[in-house]
């Protein structure tokens, strides 16, 4: 399986997630995941929520990275300085935050964290369905589940 990896280092401000989703949008475009396509907005929103974490919880750089298999499946991992594992929590009514993770669950089809150095990584999943079975699904009218590809 051959699979490529591209990398952003990511400051500690909260603005770099919007630097963060520019960065992945033009890196998903050139691996040939259009804007348009679902994955693209799926991806670009997992990685909002990850790089948000990373800067908002732990104040210091995190370095993100998106791996894309040559199957078509694609894993997002953000790194960061912190040793503490995340905790995802549930968020009641009006709460502005605690969704993040939940959001995470949700959308990727596989999603957990690892140490990394003196740090950890927390990492996500998402299954890309094979072009010819979207081609097929779109022109029946049939919405197609993905299918799994494992990165």
């Amino acid at each position: 399986m051959q699979v490529l990896q591209v990398q952003l280092e990511v400051g500690p401000d909260p603005a770099e997630v919007g630097r963060a989703r520019r960065w992945a949008r033009s890196r998903l475009a050139g691996s040939g995941i259009g804007d348009d396509e679902p994955l693209a907005e799926t991806l670009v929103l997992l990685i909002s929520e990850l790089v948000t974490n990373a800067v908002v919880h732990t104040g210091c750089p995190a370095v993100l990275r998106m791996l894309f298999a040559a199957e078509g499946g694609v894993r997002v991992e953000v790194a960061d300085a912190s040793d503490r594992p995340p905790r995802p929590r549930h968020a009641e009514g009006d709460d502005t935050n605690g969704r993040g993770l939940e959001l995470v669950d949700g959308l990727a089809d596989r999603w957990g964290w690892q140490p990394e150095g003196a740090g950890k990584s927390i990492w996500c999943e998402v299954d890309r369905m094979p072009a010819e079975a979207s081609a097929t699904a779109r022109n029946s009218g049939v919405s197609a589940s993905p299918g799994r590809v494992h990165c």
